[in-house]
């Protein structure tokens, strides 16, 4: 297998790219990792979790990051799960609505419902926020709601959590769905969104934490067959107790091991 790692007498390099989800909690694992060892450099470059799948298949990463489990096309490659999060919906926190069913999400996504004044709301037309193609949330909010992205009738269309936060935060009128953990903490940290729950269980880590939210998903590490080296060790510290306080952090959920 073709590998990026790069060893020198100085500098032995790990390269990891994919999720815009993952990303940031592998950076702040990495910075850790780094002073530990000294002579490691961690590399992590987002993109998305279609990237970083391709990326760990091609060799042109030593690891790839995904926001999702792996799919049937996907068996010649190795999860290796580091933490477990959830999807929510988010509107403006000035959106008079606090909840919306199931089938809601999915009229409003494909366009039969097209004002809020429809749902109790205000008369004015909802701005659908959905992500882009190889983004793994999109593929997990699509897999809950049983839809096909052509079918998506889109307004906006964004790449990660944050640009999915400030597009709804900035637009009174507009839906759209992202990580809890991101989700939650810019809601406390004044950001005008509010967590929509999801069949009446609200939108929290700690209800992720319970095993009681319905949208949920693990981030992982992907490698192409079993790793070794400096990847196999990178991972098994990324999947140790020893960085569960930067995975609560980040507010994502550990992993039991």
């Amino acid at each position: 297998m073709l590998s990026t790692s790069a060893q020198t007498a100085e500098t032995r390099r790990l390269v990891l790219t994919g999720s815009s989800t993952v990303a940031p909690l592998v950076s702040e694992i990495g910075k850790r990792y780094e002073k530990l060892h000294p002579g490691v450099r961690i590399d992590v470059q987002m993109g998305g979790s279609s990237r970083g799948i391709a990326d760990a298949r091609r060799g042109t990463a030593d690891v790839g990051m995904a926001s999702r489990g792996l799919k049937e096309s996907e068996k010649d490659l190795m999860a290796h799960q580091i933490a477990q999060d959830g999807v929510c919906v988010i509107v403006h926190a000035d959106n008079p609505i606090t909840s919306l069913t199931h089938q809601q999400i999915i009229d409003i996504y494909t366009g039969k419902i097209d004002n809020w004044k429809l749902l109790g709301g205000k008369d004015k037309p909802i701005t659908v926020v959905n992500k882009a193609e190889g983004r793994a949330t999109l593929e997990v909010f699509l897999a809950h709601f049983n839809l096909e992205n052509p079918s998506i009738q889109a307004d906006v269309v964004i790449g990660d959590n944050e640009q999915g936060i400030k597009t709804v935060s900035g637009n009174v009128d507009a839906i759209g769905y992202v990580s809890i953990g991101t989700a939650e903490y810019d809601s406390e940290h004044g950001v005008p969104i509010k967590l929509l729950p999801a069949e009446s269980i609200p939108a929290s880590i700690k209800s992720l934490a319970e095993g009681r939210f319905p949208i949920s998903r693990p981030l992982n590490l992907v490698t192409l067959g079993k790793p070794t080296g400096l990847a196999k060790d990178f991972i098994d510290y990324c999947r140790s107790e020893a960085v569960h306080d930067l995975i609560n952090a980040q507010r994502f959920v550990p992993v039991a091991r």
